[in-house]
């Protein structure tokens, strides 16, 4: 038989698409299964924007379009990051692509050589991981502390930095930990970049997720012009995870680079999609606040709930829609603390440790999902332990 490419073993998947294929498997054998491990919001798509979907298509949007990204959707983006992020960027600067993990995925492509050094959060995000171990490069983990509340330290990432440190991952708000990053922090984080010659690549696809803690980003300090990458996307917040929309503000020199990704790989965004953009970012956005307001109330009886399971305890999560309870009291390790819940209590949920080694000990809930299967989760777990 024909070998694969040695990159195409290096590169690997997400737990959470493991953990569903089990719950739907035990579904199949009728068995009541609640769902905590996929992240998708529970609501759908708000209709304003749906609506501009469907008028793009019976418009007969459904084209071809340039690589870049339609200009009506590139000027939302800058009125947006100017609007939020506190810069306006250059049009040159906006790059329009089908969800945000091929940001991830081109913009390491752009910046990262085999045997360069990417720091990045632990517990984290797999895609950083998988898309360095694919490049050939060395990714290198900054523990993300309870003690800390999950945040990364600017001191550990200064203490990791070596001569072939290339790109400094941040994700704020984050998964799995639903932490969220101080000014301060980000702004130290961007100072070492600028003084040792390295890449910032920030994904913020939670940027209008957050609760008590407003949102900051890395990219102010250059307007992301030289070393900084901007990564956002409308699955999240916009509820259009099903749309595969988002959008990189990049440098210029970089943007090149991406156009001809896309153009090698995607060719472009869906034209009726990006349409869908256009209204999701210039009209009507109560939904979101309505959303938050719902997340909000979630969050708070899942971590009372969590918080009430002999063996746990969880922090309140300050943006996203995750907890990430520590369960280390319940003598278990990771793996089998989430295989028990699935198996014994009917609870989808994720192992810390799909999302790095420093996950262990903790489990991941995505609480997208009705305060009563909240309820039922928190009453079907103390009755799995207690028979146990």
């Amino acid at each position: 038989m024909v070998k694969l490419s040695e990159g195409s073993n290096r590169i690997y998947g997400e737990a959470a698409f493991e953990v569903l294929a089990k719950a739907q498997e035990l579904e199949r054998q009728s068995k009541k299964i609640i769902h905590f491990e996929i992240g998708e919001p529970d609501m759908e798509t708000p209709s304003n924007i749906a609506k501009a979907g469907i008028e793009a298509i019976k418009n007969k949007k459904t084209h071809y379009t340039p690589s870049i990204g339609i200009n009506e959707l590139r000027q939302a983006v800058q009125d947006e990051v100017e609007k939020t992020r506190g810069y306006r960027p250059d049009l040159d600067q906006i790059v329009i692509i089908p969800g945000l993990k091929p940001g991830i995925f081109f913009s390491m492509l752009a910046t990262v050589n085999p045997g360069d050094e990417v720091i990045y959060q632990d517990p984290g995000y797999p895609t950083y991981g998988s898309v360095s171990s694919f490049l050939g490069a060395k990714g290198i983990l900054i523990p993300l502390i309870e003690e800390n509340e999950f945040r990364m330290n600017p001191d550990d990432i200064e203490n990791r930095i070596t001569e072939k440190t290339k790109l400094i991952i941040v994700n704020s708000p984050q998964n799995p930990t639903g932490s969220v990053m101080t000014k301060k922090e980000l702004d130290e984080i961007a100072e070492l970049a600028e003084e040792h010659d390295i890449f910032i690549i920030s994904d913020e696809i939670y940027s209008k997720m957050t609760y008590e803690s407003k949102h900051h980003t890395a990219t102010l300090r250059d307007h992301a012009k030289e070393r900084t990458v901007l990564l956002d996307g409308f699955s999240k917040y916009f509820a259009m995870t099903g749309w595969r929309l988002g959008f990189i503000v990049a440098p210029i020199n970089m943007v090149k680079r991406l156009q001809d990704f896309l153009v090698s790989a995607v060719s472009c965004t869906a034209a009726f999609t990006q349409w869908a953009g256009v209204e999701a970012l210039t009209g009507d956005q109560s939904f979101i606040s309505e959303m938050m307001k719902r997340f909000k109330e979630k969050r708070d009886r899942i971590v009372g709930g969590l918080n009430s399971i002999n063996g746990f305890s969880c922090l309140s999560p300050k943006g996203a829609f995750y907890a990430f309870p520590n369960i280390k009291k319940t003598n278990m390790n990771s793996q089998e603390c989430a295989d028990h819940l699935l198996y014994k209590a009917g609870v989808a949920t994720l192992p810390g440790t799909a999302f790095g080694p420093y996950g262990e000990g903790y489990l991941r809930f995505s609480y997208a999902n009705t305060l009563e299967n909240i309820d039922l989760a928190i009453e079907k777990i103390k009755e799995s332990f207690e028979k146990n």
